[in-house]
């Protein structure tokens, strides 16, 4: 059955569409990457820290349940690459489950890891996450304020606009800016607003 899809998207490597072409090399990466998955969790076990991070990142195009309880299991090495890269494939995958651990990492001692935690956590439209990207707004870390205001314009949620305002006027630019395009991403929940 993989072989018919297999040629069939080699087949349309060949159609005149570009586009066509495209969605098939495309479709085509992932197929192999199913297929290869066995590799790719066997070279994240006992890989090197340079294959480790590829074959994290591998498992982004694999569609299958399988790869969560390694990526999961990513977040707990002591390499911040690796930690950092985990957290990052998580977000992009948007599984429901894995935003607890995502949240964790808040509060991780690396800070690059903290940063990519807060730009994942953008990627899931959840209201729930509100609190824990505000309380992060806190911080002395520019680029992890940043990262949330950014991940909070993403959600959308009005409830994060009082935070938000806060920092408009903040002494630093690049907080400034990221406030005031979370602002502009921000719903409305007022029911005295009408859509007239």
């Amino acid at each position: 059955m993989l072989e018919i899809r297999r040629q069939a998207l080699r087949g349309a490597l060949c159609d005149a569409d570009e586009g066509v072409r495209q969605a098939a090399a495309e479709a085509l990466e992932r197929l192999e990457a199913v297929q290869s998955l066995d590799d790719i969790l066997q070279i994240l076990k006992s890989g090197n820290r340079g294959l480790q991070v590829r074959a994290i990142f591998a498992l982004e195009k694999v569609h299958s349940p399988r790869v969560y309880a390694p990526l999961l299991a990513a977040l707990k090495v002591a390499d911040a690459d690796i930690r950092c890269a985990a957290i990052q494939v998580l977000g992009e995958k948007k599984h429901v489950k894995a935003m607890e651990y995502l949240v964790r990492h808040l509060k991780d001692p690396h800070p690059a890891v903290r940063v990519h935690a807060a730009c994942a956590l953008g990627n899931f439209s959840d209201r729930r996450l509100v609190p824990y990207l505000v309380a992060e707004l806190g911080s002395s870390d520019e680029e992890l304020i940043v990262s949330v205001l950014e991940a909070l314009g993403r959600i959308g949620a009005a409830e994060a606009e009082g935070a938000i305002l806060r920092l408009v006027e903040d002494d630093r630019l690049r907080v400034r800016r990221a406030a005031i395009k979370a602002l502009g991403c921000l719903g409305i929940d007022d029911p005295a607003v009408s859509s007239d």
